[in-house]
Parts: structure tokens; C-alpha cells; sequence
């Protein structure tokens, strides 16, 4: 769809009134002229606003929110700029250096993936904002990293295998779904979106409480169908497997319950209700997890939280 035929649709709207009921994503995608994976792309950098469905299904979009991205100037070709995404090659050739120093850049950390999908033979591949690499590239700081060797320090670092892409994704994907709600069981549910089931049992031993934030659980990014290979493998993405980041997130996982339970109880069923209780999961936890074991008390841990009450301040 071009850009002159998404103009003649959006003034086929009509100025917008408030007494309109949202509409599905689904819908907003077609009438902003968005492939889906560019609307979602969207909607999680912020770039268009949603708001909770009344009903209780998936957020929507507002008619007004609607027309302040069709009236936005420079729209669609704007929009699609600011979300357009690439891969290592053409991510490299942006940045004006090869594949290779790229993939080592992004390793290192330096580079942080805002996708990921797997291909034909379920190979990761991590897709990167153009506008972000573009940035990076044109910072003068960063002109040693682009040419010529790298240094001692980072060499050593991949020399160990260090690849930390998968953990900055976490790390990228968590804080903008954070960015998105303001409901406390809702923000505890992302952070145990990062922990096997094994983990989030430990730390939350109420069946109920369990269950609440596994219905608040934000959306596995699709790819294959539940339990088949390629789920599986989207599923270890999803979870934190490094020590360090596992105990980060436990931390912050019980503080982010404490200030739920502050907020308000999980639901239950009412006294007779026979509804069963849940049953906690029955493997055996991983050794990352047993390796948690003699590592500080949680509570010592006061980042995410901060962060968290940071950001809500910040966009009050």
C-alpha cells in the first residue's frame, strides 16, 4: 500500500471522536497501513500508544491515537524509518565495517537486538534497529571500534565465548514491556516471565499468586507451535540462563511481589468455590538454579524496583 493511498484512507475517517470504542490491533495495523510485525514492533518502542481492553482480552488502540500517528508528519515513511529493522549483513554495511566485526560488536554487547526469529534450520537471527546502528556509527567515541584492531581486552573476551546478545535482548524486551503498564501484578508477571517455572515456585509459593502472574504472563513472541522445537528454543531465549542474571532477576521478582501484595491480593476462589489448587511443577530445579543457593539474600537486590518507580515518575 503507498503512501498516497494510506492518506486517502486516513482522511476517509473523518475527524476523530472520543465517544468511539477502541479497536483491536489487528484492525489499527490495517487502518495505519502496518504489517503486523511492524505494528508490534511499534507498539512496543512506544512509537504507538495502547490502552487495556474493557473486556479483558488484548490491549487496543484508541480512534485519537489512531489519527496522532496518521497526522504525524512525514507518515507512514517516518514511522517505518524509525522501526525499520536489519540483520547482521545489512546491519554491517549501515555501519560501513564487515559482517564479522559486526557479529563481534554485537557479541561484546555493544550492539543490542530488538528481534530475533529463527530461520528455515531454527537458527537464532537477531535483528537490529537500522536508526540505533546508523547512530552508533556516526558517534566519534566509537571510531576505534570500527576499524582497525580490537582491542586486548574484548579480544579475550571473545576468546572466552563471551556472547551476551540473548541477555541484552532480555534486558531490552522486559524494560520496554515494563515502560507499558502501571499495574503491579501485571509488572511482576514480566519480571517472572524470565524464570523457569521450577524458579518462579520457589520464590512464589502461593498457588493462587502463581497462577495470577501466569495469566498476566506477556506474550511468547510466536514462532512454531507450543511444544515444538522451535517454541522450545524461543522458550530458553525467553528465560534467564546466566548466575548472575538469574539471581537479578529473582531479586527483583520478590521485590516486585512485595509491592503487588502492597497493592492488592491476588484473586482466589471464593470459600466452596471447588475450584482445585494449582499444583507447582515437579522437576527438578537446573543447576544454575541449585548454584543460587549461597548467593546473597534477594532482598539485598533494589535495581529493577528503582527503576521501575524511576520510570513511572518520570512519565507522570
Amino acid at each position: 500500500m503507498t503512501g498516497n493511498t494510506l492518506t486517502t484512507a486516513a482522511g476517509a475517517q473523518g475527524p476523530a471522536h472520543s465517544d468511539r470504542p477502541p479497536v483491536a490491533q489487528s484492525r489499527a495495523a490495517r487502518e495505519l497501513g502496518l504489517k503486523r510485525s511492524e505494528f508490534d514492533l511499534a507498539v512496543l518502542l512506544g512509537r504507538i500508544r495502547t490502552v487495556p481492553d474493557e473486556a479483558g482480552g488484548r490491549r487496543r488502540v484508541t480512534v485519537e491515537e489512531l489519527q496522532r500517528v496518521r497526522t504525524a508528519e512525514g507518515f507512514p515513511d517516518s514511522l517505518r524509518q524509525q522501526i525499520r529493522v536489519v540483520g547482521t549483513t545489512e546491519g554491517a554495511e549501515l555501519m560501513g565495517i564487515s559482517s564479522a566485526r559486526f557479529t563481534k560488536l554485537a557479541r561484546l554487547g555493544l550492539l543490542v537486538p530488538v528481534r530475533f526469529y529463527l530461520n528455515r534450520y531454527r537458527a537464532v537471527v537477531w535483528l537490529y534497529l537500522a536508526q540505533e546502528l546508523q547512530q552508533f556509527a556516526g558517534e566519534e567515541a566509537n571510531a576505534p571500534l570500527l576499524g582497525g584492531r580490537v582491542s586486548t581486552a574484548l579480544r579475550e573476551q571473545l576468546a572466552e565465548g563471551v556472547d551476551v546478545r540473548a541477555r541484552n535482548w532480555r534486558g531490552r524486551y522486559t524494560g520496554l514491556l515494563l515502560r507499558r503498564t502501571e499495574d503491579t501484578w501485571e509488572r511482576a508477571a514480566v519480571v517472572a516471565s524470565l524464570l523457569d517455572p521450577v524458579q518462579v515456585a520457589e520464590i512464589v509459593p502461593d498457588p493462587y499468586e502463581r497462577s495470577y502472574l501466569n495469566r498476566l504472563r506477556p506474550q511468547v513472541p510466536g514462532h512454531g507451535a507450543p511444544d515444538s522445537p522451535a517454541a522450545q528454543l524461543t522458550e530458553r531465549i525467553m528465560t534467564a540462563d546466566d548466575p548472575d542474571e538469574i539471581l537479578w532477576v529473582r531479586a527483583n521478582l520478590s521485590l516486585a511481589l512485595a509491592e503487588a501484595r502492597e497493592d492488592r491480593p491476588a484473586p482466589r476462589p471464593a470459600s466452596g468455590g471447588g475450584i482445585p489448587v494449582p499444583r507447582a511443577p515437579e522437576q527438578r530445579a537446573s543447576p544454575a538454579c541449585e548454584a543460587l543457593a549461597d548467593l546473597p539474600d534477594a532482598k539485598q537486590s533494589r535495581g529493577l524496583l528503582r527503576w521501575m518507580r524511576r520510570k513511572r515518575a518520570d512519565d507522570s
